[in-house]
C-alpha cells in the first residue's frame, strides 16, 4: 500500500527528526566545544550512579506521569510550558551542580514524559492505552546510543526492535495487575533497558552543565535543548505509530527506510 503524498511528507518529517544527531552535538553547537572535557571532570564514580539516579527517575515519572495521566480532547501539545518547567529545573541543577541531579532529575524526568504524553494525544493516542503508555516511556530510548551499540545499532527501527520483548512482556504483566502492584520485575527490566540509553544523554547534560563557564543560566538553556531533543523524538515517534497503524508496521517501515538510504546517498 502507497502513502498518500500528505502522509509521506509526514513520515519525512518524522524520519528527520529521529534520526537527527544526538543530544551531544546539539549541546556542543551550544557550548561551543564538546562535552568531553565536562565528561572528563566527572568523578569516576558518577558513571554508575547517574545509571542509578536515571532508572529512579524514570520509575518516578512511569508513577506520577503515565499510570495517572487521564485523556481529554485533543489538541496541540503544550510544549512550551513543559519546557519551561524543565528549564527552571535545569536551572536549579546547574546552580547546585551534581548533587542536585538526585533532586532535578526526577523532576525533569517527569516533565518531558507529562510532554511526551501530551504529544502522543496531539498525535491522536489515548493516554488511557496501555501500549500507548509504554510508548510513551521508549522516547526516552531515542536519539541516543547504548554503550553496546555498534554502528548499525543507532536508528529508530533497531531501538524499537530491541526493547519490543521487554514492552511486550512489561504489558502482559501490568495488563493483569492493579495499580499497586505495578513495578513489577517485567516494567523493571523494560525501564533497565530504556535507563541504558537515556543514561548516556543524561550524562552529557550533566557533562555540560558541569563545565564551569555554563553555570546556572547556561544549565536552565542545556535543559531546554534536553527537553526540546525529546520532543523532537516523540514527535517523530508518535506520528510513525499513527501511520502505522493506517498501512501497517512493514509498510511505514520499508517506506522510512527507503527515504532514509536516500537522504545518506
Amino acid at each position: 500500500m502507497n502513502l498518500t503524498e500528505k502522509d509521506s511528507q509526514d513520515l519525512r518529517k518524522a524520519m528527520v527528526l529521529l534520526e537527527n544527531p544526538g543530544i551531544a552535538a546539539k549541546i556542543t553547537n551550544f557550548i561551543g566545544s564538546p562535552i568531553e572535557k565536562g565528561i572528563e571532570m566527572l568523578p569516576e564514580s558518577w558513571s554508575d550512579k547517574i545509571g542509578d539516579i536515571t532508572q529512579t527517575a524514570l520509575l518516578k515519572a512511569t508513577d506520577i506521569a503515565i499510570f495517572t495521566l487521564n485523556d481529554r480532547p485533543k489538541g496541540e501539545a503544550s510544549n512550551w510550558w513543559h519546557k519551561i518547567g524543565a528549564t527552571v529545573s535545569g536551572g536549579v541543577g546547574g546552580f547546585f551542580g551534581l548533587p542536585a541531579l538526585i533532586v532535578e532529575l526526577p523532576i525533569s524526568t517527569t516533565i518531558m514524559l507529562r510532554s511526551i504524553a501530551d504529544i502522543a494525544r496531539a498525535e491522536g493516542e489515548s493516554i488511557s492505552d496501555l501500549d500507548t503508555k509504554l510508548a510513551c516511556l521508549e522516547v526516552f530510548a531515542l536519539g541516543g546510543k547504548s554503550k553496546s551499540d555498534n554502528a548499525a545499532e543507532s536508528g529508530y527501527f533497531v531501538v524499537r526492535a530491541a526493547l519490543a520483548k521487554s514492552v511486550t512482556e512489561a504489558a502482559q504483566f501490568i495488563a493483569t495487575k492493579s495499580l499497586a502492584e505495578k513495578s513489577s520485575p517485567a516494567l523493571m527490566k523494560l525501564i533497565v533497558k530504556i535507563a541504558e540509553r537515556f543514561s548516556i544523554q543524561v550524562t552529557e547534560k550533566i557533562a555540560a552543565q558541569s563545565i564551569p563557564a555554563i553555570g546556572a543560566a547556561g544549565g536552565a538553556i542545556v535543559n531546554a535543548i534536553f527537553i526540546s531533543h525529546f520532543q523532537d523524538m516523540a514527535k517523530g515517534h508518535f506520528i510513525v505509530r499513527k501511520l502505522e497503524n493506517r498501512y501497517g508496521k512493514e509498510c511505514v517501515k520499508l517506506a522510512y527506510e527507503e527515504m532514509l538510504k536516500k537522504e545518506n546517498s
